[in-house]
């Protein structure tokens, strides 16, 4: 296993993959990281459906402009909040995001590429009726996993300055 710190800074999205198949314990090691999120009252809020069929790939693939990059994934994760669970939506999902966050790390720590597709929430119905989600249920996200075709792959952020103010009470940022 690798440091973490090293790990988040070098998570990429990636939108190509490979052929190469993710194996049954990759995915087993995404979903239990994800598990392991924290949560309020460590309810676990979500529900993760794996898609590895390239039937179900197709039919989610036509629910995003981000065809492309669905159709080259092996594996879709989809996670949704589950509403019977929930005790304060807020704090719910945003332990989803940490969940998400969690599954992100194992891809780039195993190996995998991976990229959180939110764009297809505006498909939700779409999506719903293709995996038979239950009325309870809220799409969060897809995650489309894979292994990386080969390329550089850069990004950038704000610098802290921009971002980051420390004891400025009273003053507007």
């Amino acid at each position: 296993m690798g440091n973490t710190i090293d790990t988040i800074f070098s998570r990429r999205s990636v939108r190509e993959f490979t052929k190469e198949d993710v194996s049954d314990d990759a995915i087993t090691t995404i979903l239990e990281c994800g598990r392991w999120a924290p949560s309020g009252l460590n309810n676990q809020p979500w529900k993760f459906v794996v898609i590895r069929e390239q039937d179900g790939i197709h039919k989610l693939a036509d629910c995003t402009r981000y065809t492309k990059t669905v159709l080259s994934a092996n594996v879709l994760i989809a996670v949704y909040f589950d509403n019977e669970t929930s005790y304060n939506k807020t704090k719910d999902i945003q332990a989803i995001g940490a969940a998400v966050q969690n599954m992100l790390l194992a891809c780039e720590e195993l190996g995998l590429g991976a990229v959180w597709l939110g764009e297809i929430l505006n498909q939700q119905e779409d999506v719903d009726f293709i995996l038979k989600a239950p009325e309870n249920a809220e799409l969060m996200a897809v995650i489309a996993i894979g292994h990386p075709v080969e390329k550089a792959r850069s990004s950038s952020r704000k610098d802290l300055e921009d971002i980051v103010f420390r004891e400025k009470f009273g003053t507007k940022w």
